[in-house]
């Protein structure tokens, strides 16, 4: 009994916990990392908040604000205007979006690049080969041109919608007299 009293005692006597003092060097303490990282936080939010305490004084530095405040804005209302976009006028979309089709996908990593590093975030992109993706993407332009050229043939108001592409018996069709309403009806008055 004596012998685990003075083990015991070793470990845990006079104020101190060896077992928990050793485990905090492999381990941090949570309550104490919270307690540095709340202090961390409430450090940063000064340091922010000093920032903003200065008036602007300046037309300049208004300026520069407001146009600090416009992506966020132009990217949501922007997205919004293609859905509507495509609902308005379907054909037209798609012929933009048939452009964008061509778009490298390198460009589309410097986009998003771009646009999370604006926002906050940081991404490292990895290197690619930029002249096999143009290929890639080039291979692709064949087929667009094709589907551009076969939705403007759809509109309803570009030249040679009517036309009937060589086939006989619609061209016959189209050329025969057909009863007119309104003509019949200005007949009857005059």
């Amino acid at each position: 009994m004596g012998m685990i009293r003075g083990l015991l005692g070793l470990l845990f006597g006079g104020d101190r916990n060896v077992v928990r003092d050793t485990v905090q060097v492999f381990r941090e303490n949570a309550e104490a990392g919270s307690a540095r990282a709340h202090e961390v936080q409430m450090t940063a939010m000064r340091e922010f908040g000093a920032e903003f305490a200065v008036a602007r004084q300046g037309w300049f530095d208004r300026f520069m604000d407001g146009i600090n405040r416009l992506p966020r804005p132009a990217l949501a209302l922007g997205t919004l205007g293609l859905f509507v976009s495509a609902m308005v006028s379907p054909l037209w979309f798609a012929e933009r979006m048939q452009g964008i089709a061509l778009v490298p996908e390198p460009l589309w990593w410097l986009l998003g690049v771009i646009v999370s590093f604006y926002f906050g975030a940081r991404h490292q992109v990895k290197a690619q080969q930029f002249q096999r993706e143009i290929v890639q993407t080039m291979a692709h332009l064949p087929q667009v041109i094709e589907n551009v050229s076969a939705l403007r043939k759809l509109r309803h108001d570009g030249i040679g919608a009517a036309d009937t592409d060589g086939d006989a018996a619609l061209t016959v069709a189209s050329l025969a007299p057909s009863g007119n309403a309104a003509l019949e009806e200005w007949r009857r008055v005059a």
